[in-house]
């Protein structure tokens, strides 16, 4: 064998007990688990470890940066094997030559402007093809699979206008998101609080959400509201995913602003009747109460009409400047949830301006006047961290049976949330070993083996004989994420090595030189749902 693990705590991402077992791993693959007496070219005393499989980022946004950064440890660090892109119907691919320089504009605060990358690519399966030659044709650091970005669909078709889709350009709309299905996409994204997403009617994203159904993917909607109105947005989408008969899996599953504190079960049970009438669900959240965004996204719908040039006009422009004012402070933006926005809960985390960073990074506004200038300065680049969340409902949703774990994590900016280097450490160490809101074997299964089911791979996210090789080693008693608000970029400990088709991509602690992360394409075809 390559590789045998002696001793482990195997948790192998079912849910069910763990047990102890020595793993032996030939060609990528996990061959035989028991007591192994014979050893491999490596082997690895895992007395005092659990071993798990590698855990699956149900929501990225490491589009660029897996393409910049051959190193990636922020997640290889965190034990992710797999990231899924293409989040909030925002993304790179599919794309016309007008389309791409657009969206580089409209999502700079999440992956940089992008000046580092070179845009080689117009379709999904260019985008997938980029990175499985990588760095050199090594590959990437990590996994990644990819959602059809919705919101880039409607600009490739319709621009950034608020408009109905005619016949025509829905027909349009439907072929983009098939070939991107068709080129290995596992689903299609949406962001119904980002322009242009948030501008399709529920009968246009129906009749998409019927041509990934025809796929076997899954729907993966950022909603329209998680502040005012939030328990009607996911019944939209439970509605209109139901209709379509396509799978959902709901993005950053929260319950934020005032007036949704304790508000959690409601969610659930409004997700409980779904699913037992047959509904097939999932979800993913982060274990913090903050959220993270771009500050343009505040802005409401009609100030984003017509695309990033057109948004800054209006901030030039005193009367419209005052317009959006009005509707962000008084009237509650639809960027902005419907909440009137509380600008003492707006923290700038990222500007993509150095010169700007000593003025506002780590800060909060003080009003719509520094608001404006920094868009204005920065171009609509900066990205906040937005107080608004409430720990019980981060702790009731995390124990639901249809829960995974994705980080939304920005990489970008001075001072990025936690999240971004944190997510999975700290749902082991925080919410497993401090708290025991979940077991080990229920937390790894939220991050493991439920984010494979949703994605139907029918060889990861369990430690099975015969399935690859994505694997993780920590130590159950202090593994705990580094990374805080304060500090926000460190790494996390207890995560001694992680391994990719068994090759090492973090050992001893430390990130190797290993490229082992490809494309991970949708291949399978309609079939049981993953809560069935």
């Amino acid at each position: 064998m390559d590789l045998v693990i002696r001793g482990a705590r195997v948790v192998d991402g079912t849910g069910g007990p763990s047990y102890t077992a020595d793993v032996g791993v030939h060609e990528g693959r996990i061959v035989e688990i028991g007591s192994l007496p014979g050893g491999g070219r490596t082997t690895v005393d895992a007395y005092g470890l659990a071993l798990a499989p590698g855990f699956v980022d149900m929501h990225a946004h490491s589009d660029l940066a897996l393409l910049r950064d051959p190193d990636h440890s922020a997640k290889a660090a965190q034990g992710v094997t797999l990231e899924v892109l293409g989040q909030d119907g925002l993304s790179y691919a599919p794309v016309d030559d007008r389309t791409l320089g657009e969206v580089r504009a409209a999502i700079a605060g999440w992956n940089g402007p992008g000046d580092d990358v070179d845009f080689d690519w117009r379709t999904v399966g260019g985008y997938l093809d980029r990175l499985d030659r990588a760095h050199g044709g090594q590959g990437v650091a990590v996994n990644a699979a990819y959602l059809v970005p919705q919101g880039t669909v409607r600009a490739h078709v319709l621009g950034w206008d608020d408009r109905p889709a005619g016949a025509v350009e829905l027909d349009r709309m439907r072929s983009l998101v098939a070939e991107g299905l068709e080129q290995g996409a596992v689903g299609m994204s949406s962001g119904l609080t980002y322009t242009p997403g948030m501008y399709a009617s529920g009968a246009e994203l129906t009749e998409l959400c019927r041509v990934v159904a025809s796929y076997g993917g899954y729907y993966c909607p950022h909603h329209r509201s998680y502040g005012h109105g939030a328990l009607a947005a996911y019944a939209e989408m439970v509605a209109l995913t139901r209709e379509a008969g396509c799978a959902l899996h709901l993005a950053h599953a929260t319950m934020n602003f005032g007036e949704n504190e304790g508000r959690a079960p409601e969610l659930l049970a409004l997700l409980d009747a779904a699913l037992a009438d047959g509904a097939d669900i999932t979800l993913d959240s982060y274990p913090y109460t903050p959220g993270c965004t771009t500050l343009v996204a505040l802005l409401p719908s009609w100030a984003n009409e017509g695309g990033p040039e057109a948004v800054l006009a209006r901030l030039r422009d005193d009367a419209e400047a005052e317009r959006i004012r009005y509707a962000l402070e008084v009237e509650g933006a639809d960027g902005c949830h419907g909440v009137p926005v509380d600008w003492s809960t707006i923290e700038i985390s990222g500007v993509s301006d150095p010169g700007l960073a000593a003025a506002y990074v780590g800060r909060r506004l003080n009003g719509w006047d520094g608001a404006r200038r920094l868009l204005l300065g920065d171009r609509l680049a900066p990205t906040i961290l937005q107080h608004v969340g409430h720990e019980e409902n981060v702790r009731a949703i995390m124990r639901h049976p249809a829960h995974t774990g994705g980080s939304d994590g920005i990489l970008r900016g001075a001072k990025p949330h936690p999240r971004a280097y944190g997510t999975f450490p700290h749902y082991l160490g925080r919410y497993v070993r401090e708290l025991g809101l979940l077991t080990l074997e229920e937390c790894v299964a939220h991050l493991a083996g439920r984010p494979a089911a949703r994605l139907r791979l029918p060889d990861r996210g369990l430690v099975r004989e015969g399935f690859r090789a994505d694997l993780v080693l920590f130590d159950p008693d202090t593994v705990a994420a580094g990374a805080d608000y304060e500090n926000p970029r460190v790494l996390p400990t207890g995560i001694p090595h992680v391994l990719i088709d068994g090759r090492f991509v973090m050992r001893d602690g430390r990130r190797t030189d290993v490229l082992a992360g490809r494309s991970v394409r949708r291949t399978a075809p309609p079939g049981p749902a993953p809560n069935g």
